[in-house]
């Protein structure tokens, strides 16, 4: 299966995208080849926006709907960028971390996380299937919220 990743980190400067093609074995065995990787600026007012609204800053439910539209439509356009640049229009399916806003954690523990940049955009723009919230699902599962670290841990560094 060919897959695009889509995500943005805590510096909230650009979205990323990695294109890679996924393979199970008849062993079990996940197989992963990278294809490239894409990468696209938030625009300086999107940035700009984004930063004003994070905390300690006080922030709207109008503001946080604004950001979520425009980070997912900018999501998006990365998205059709990789599939057309990476995939040769053929990925199958679109994945997307979304621009974290929001962690709460307390007394060591996590207790939730806030990601935006709605996958419904993604979706649309290039009529794939698109799976999200990983972040809020690892912390419903009782994890940190970062559940693809070890996974992508585990996969580069298995036997050294």
């Amino acid at each position: 299966m060919r897959v695009v990743g889509l995500m943005s980190g805590t510096s909230y400067d650009a979205v990323d995208a990695a294109a890679a093609d996924l393979t199970l074995d008849e062993d079990g065995t996940l197989r992963l080849v990278p294809l490239g990787m894409v990468s696209a600026p938030y625009e300086d007012t999107l940035r700009a926006a984004l930063a004003a609204a994070l905390p300690p800053a006080p922030t709207t439910l109008g503001d946080v709907c604004r950001l979520d539209t425009r980070i997912g439509r900018a999501f998006a356009a990365l998205a059709v960028r990789a599939d057309r640049e990476l995939c040769a229009g053929r990925a199958e399916l679109m994945a997307s971390h979304g621009q974290t806003v929001f962690h709460w954690a307390d007394a060591g523990r996590v207790h939730g996380t806030l990601q935006i940049g709605s996958p419904a955009w993604i979706a649309e723009a290039t009529g794939r299937p698109v799976v999200s919230d990983f972040r809020p699902r690892d912390v419903a599962a009782g994890g940190q919220g970062a559940p693809l670290v070890s996974l992508v841990d585990l996969m580069l560094l298995r036997g050294r």
